[in-house]
């Protein structure tokens, strides 16, 4: 029942609002007047998020529902300026982002409205959502550090703060600042430590660099493998994922890595967020707000921690991923979730200064 259109598709990324438009119109109710027997209507879903778990989530909630999904899938930056170029014209009723710091870029450009929803209020922490309840986060992810347990010692790398020690000096691999995971870091640094302590430490760790920055966090892990650097700066679970892998390679990289969750002694652990939010002009406005809660209920919970090894907001849903159930307990820094956003320009800056590109 599912229709994916447009996925990742470069070639296709500014088709006109009007052919959008009557693509979902066509896909959804391929020229025929009246719906199918048995359909309860569609959701449109434009999502930035690229998970395989994502086709379990959206099988099921057909499953449950008998609501049609169409959706769209694009890296984040284009979806929000998809979202931008479509304006009222657009067909989306449900936004998946992942971060923080994309959550605030959407709202701040009016893509997303309000949802009234006693279930969301229930199921998601008031820190996860958006200020005006306009976006919800389902996961969370830590942004940890990863090392080499034969070249670094767990105490070299109990905090973020110790990165930047000259012991580490040619030791970390990272991926590039403007990566939305790292102004996110940044972002929630500036909030904790004030510019001028984030700014020192930016420059102490570019000072560490082994290299360049470059690459996805699965290629920092490999370049930890590969003897290229000690140190890394990734979420947690894309080292999760290789330890789960059947893939000997994967499990060669994972059985060489070992995990910090930093600052156990202090502020917590960085964590973000992957939810999603009620677009502003959603022409399906009841089924998207079902969508969303439905992402909120135990079984979709159980999907994001089982299928993608992230943190899910529902603690018993990791009861069947036991290398995630192992890492969870561990404690959370408590910056607001706004704060990674409205600090973001600011974050891009310190890292210019510091000569991290």
């Amino acid at each position: 029942m599912m229709r994916t259109i447009l996925k990742n598709s470069r070639a296709r990324l500014f088709v006109s609002v009007a052919v959008a438009s009557a693509v979902f119109a066509t896909l959804a109710g391929c020229g025929a007047s009246e719906p199918a027997a048995g359909s309860k209507g569609e959701v449109n879903i434009y999502s930035a998020r690229h998970y395989d778990a994502d086709e379990q989530l959206y099988d099921l909630f057909e499953k449950n529902t008998g609501i049609a999904i169409n959706r769209i899938e694009m890296k984040g930056d284009l979806l929000l300026e998809r979202l931008k170029a479509e304006g009222t014209q657009s067909p989306a009723d449900v936004i998946l982002l992942v971060d923080a710091g994309n959550f605030w870029r959407a709202e701040t450009a009016g893509l997303f409205q309000s949802v009234q929803s006693a279930k969301l209020d229930a199921a998601v922490p008031a820190n996860l959502q958006g200020p005006k309840k306009d976006w919800f986060g389902f996961a969370k992810r830590a942004r940890v550090i990863a090392y080499d347990p034969v070249r670094v010692k767990p105490e070299q790398v109990a905090t973020y703060e110790q990165l930047v020690e000259p012991a580490l000096k040619g030791k970390i691999c990272v991926r590039p600042s403007s990566n939305v995971y790292n102004l996110s870091l940044m972002s929630s640094f500036i909030a904790d430590w004030g510019v001028p302590k984030a700014e020192s430490w930016a420059k102490g760790v570019v000072a560490n660099f082994a290299r360049q920055p470059e690459g996805a966090d699965t290629d920092q892990l490999k370049a930890i493998a590969e003897g290229k650097c000690a140190v890394a700066i990734v979420n947690h679970y894309y080292a999760v994922r290789l330890q789960r892998s059947e893939d000997p390679a994967e499990q060669a990289v994972a059985s060489k890595i070992a995990l910090s969750f930093p600052d156990q002694a202090g502020a917590g652990t960085h964590v973000n967020i992957s939810g999603g939010a009620l677009a502003a002009n959603a022409p399906n406005k009841a089924n998207a707000v079902a969508f969303l809660e439905f992402l909120a209920s135990p079984e979709a919970q159980k999907i994001f921690a089982k299928a993608n090894d992230e943190f899910p907001i529902l603690a018993s849903a990791m009861d069947d991923n036991s290398k995630l159930k192992a890492l969870a307990g561990f404690k959370e820094a408590q910056t607001p979730m706004a704060a990674l956003g409205t600090n973001q320009p600011e974050a891009q800056k310190v890292f210019d200064r510091a000569g991290w590109k």
